[in-house]
């Protein structure tokens, strides 16, 4: 699948050798079709996270298609265009006060430097990323997982605060409980070195019919 990188059949057949429990639910989803999102750069994607957070779709859209509209020049949001934006500006596209904050901050960090490029990404581990980016204001971890998963298509994330990935694992395991962070990741350690792939198949077992 382009842009991945790793093979998802060579993923699949891994799993399935893997754990025989999880081999049930790649057979009810059938093949993986993990598909990226185009990213422009970096900040980009990380400044569309932002706007995302505790949104529904459709609501971040209309904010998002705003903020955007504010920038006729570039069509998106840059760093320098929002450092230059008033407040004012910002919080009229819908953007709640601490989302501006964060923005700012993401702004000011990738003027700086700090925050590495898509193809500094390239150079660094999983990890390396995770800790450069969560330096910045409203970026977690789950963000910073967010876009190693689908903006960069590593193969071995596994995002263990995700409540779908989660609600699905109890889903297909038969679990009269959510998993705790724990217990997922020592079951995730079967699926080494491709847990993104357990992952969209977890993500899977929500949309599933239920037994």
């Amino acid at each position: 699948m382009e842009g991945l990188g790793f093979d998802p059949r060579r993923a699949v057949r891994h799993l399935r050798a893997a754990d025989p429990r999880l081999a049930k639910l790649v057979e009810a989803a059938g093949p993986m079709r993990l598909a990226l999102r185009e990213t422009p750069d970096v900040f980009g994607a990380l400044a569309e996270a932002i706007v995302r957070q505790q949104l529904s779709t459709r609501v971040c859209e209309a904010i998002y298609g705003r903020l955007c509209a504010l920038f006729p020049r570039s069509q998106r949001p840059t760093p320098g265009g929002i450092l230059r934006a008033s407040d004012e500006m910002l919080r009229g596209a819908g953007l709640s006060r601490a989302k501006v904050l964060a923005l700012r901050d993401l702004a000011r960090h990738t003027s700086a430097g700090s925050i590495p490029t898509l193809e500094e990404m390239r150079g660094l581990d999983d990890e390396a990323i995770v800790e450069r980016l969560t330096v910045v204001r409203g970026i977690g971890r789950w963000t910073a997982e967010m876009l190693l998963i689908f903006r960069l298509g590593r193969p071995d994330v596994l995002p263990l605060d995700d409540f779908g990935v989660r609600k699905g694992f109890q889903l297909a395991f038969g679990a009269r409980e959510l998993p705790t962070r724990a217990q997922l990741a020592a079951r995730g350690e079967r699926w080494r070195p491709y847990r993104t792939a357990a992952s969209w198949y977890l993500w899977r077992a929500l949309e599933l019919p239920r037994a």
